[in-house]
């Protein structure tokens, strides 16, 4: 697997996606290398406890324009290819690339292997520009996207919702684009230690701080709780190249003694953050899948998403969380302060929550059809 970020390199969702699945391989008896980038706190040729070997390579080392994105990558991606010469004489049945920014790493290898490549595509970049493509840089990250995706035997999309963004936005046959949702590991969200009995009105979001993932909206939605819901506060965790703009919002709503925007907060600390929350939002504009809404069903908080995407995949028909209209802070409003106004409400989104996870989102089934699709590739 090809992975431009692995634990404990973490940008997006992208890292604990690549985690769970590879282990979840490696535990069904299959033998699982991530090639991915350099970190500082690990080797950089390391086979960890769950079996999953592990390349890092230093994208530093080429040659990389500070001015043209693709350009770094297409360079940096050589750096991925190098380090499986550490590999030696082992060689793999499948290449699997997740999304654009290894896709040429993905060519490279599949040639040189001459094994199939599989593409997983999180999300795409007319997505992200809500289904147009600004001059520059947009259009040139799509059209890596469509190579890529051209270039695969078989493509991997992770909600419905994706699919048919990337059957239609790519041209390509639906038959090639198979359904493999998210998955998560529940023990991992659960707070050290008992649950509190009583949980404080707090409202948790995190993320990376994109305009596409809405906090902007949270921020405006929190402005309208301040004398509905006494002694309401959020905190928003996470980095991104929008987090001044945010700021700005939060300055302009007025809402800077409520809304924290506390940047990276590792896991135990938002694992102690989630247990004492009275809901966490997920406020996003546009969302592939949405592994954050699962994260936050795992650590037993109730779970307020956007009706976009695959997250009104995952919530829709459940009884698992509560929708809001994307981009609506009024409604928003309205549904945070129903969830904490009443405990037994939440206790209900809670319990389904757990039982949806149980039956759909485990990782060992996430690895079947995965490996369902490394079957078809392989023909």
């Amino acid at each position: 697997m090809l992975s431009w970020e692995y634990p404990p390199l973490v940008v997006g969702g992208i890292a604990a996606h690549v985690e769970g699945l590879a282990r979840a391989m490696s535990r069904a008896g299959h033998e699982v290398v991530v090639v991915s980038l350099h970190h500082p706190d690990v080797p950089d040729d390391h086979v960890a406890d769950d079996g999953v070997r592990v390349l890092r390579a230093d994208p530093a080392l080429p040659w990389l324009p500070d001015d043209n994105l693709v350009a770094r990558m297409a360079s940096a991606n050589h750096q991925l290819v190098q380090a499986t010469a550490q590999l030696g004489d082992w060689r793999p049945d499948v290449v699997h690339a997740h999304d654009w920014l290894v896709a040429w790493a993905g060519d490279t290898l599949k040639t040189l292997f001459g094994v199939p490549l599989v593409a997983t595509i999180h999300a795409t970049e007319r997505g992200r520009h809500g289904g147009h493509l600004p001059p520059g840089l947009p259009g040139e990250i799509n059209s890596v996207e469509w190579w890529l995706t051209y270039q695969a035997r078989e493509v991997i999309a992770c909600s419905r919702f994706m699919v048919r963004e990337v059957v239609q936005g790519f041209e390509l046959p639906s038959e090639k684009v198979h359904l493999v949702p998210n998955g998560i590991d529940v023990h991992r969200w659960t707070a050290d230690g008992d649950r509190p009995t009583e949980r404080e009105p707090l409202v948790m979001a995190w993320g990376r701080i994109q305009y596409e993932k809405g906090f902007q909206v949270l921020a405006r939605a929190i402005g309208e709780l301040r004398h509905r819901v006494p002694g309401i506060r959020c905190v928003i965790a996470g980095r991104g190249t929008y987090l001044p703009e945010l700021q700005t919002h939060v300055d302009m709503e007025g809402v800077s003694d409520l809304v924290q925007l506390a940047g990276f907060v590792p896991d135990d600390e938002l694992r102690s953050l989630l247990a004492r929350a009275a809901c966490v939002v997920i406020p996003s504009l546009y969302e592939p899948f949405g592994i954050v809404a699962l994260e936050g069903m795992a650590a037993g908080a109730p779970t307020i998403v956007a009706r976009t995407g695959g997250l009104a995949e995952i919530v829709e028909g459940t009884d698992a969380g509560v929708l809001f209209e994307p981009g609506n802070h009024h409604e928003l409003a309205d549904r945070i302060a129903e969830v904490i106004a009443s405990p037994e409400s939440a206790d209900w989104l809670r319990d389904n929550a757990a039982d949806l996870l149980r039956r759909t989102y485990t990782w060992d089934a996430i690895a079947v059809a995965t490996l369902d699709v490394y079957r078809v590739a392989l023909g």
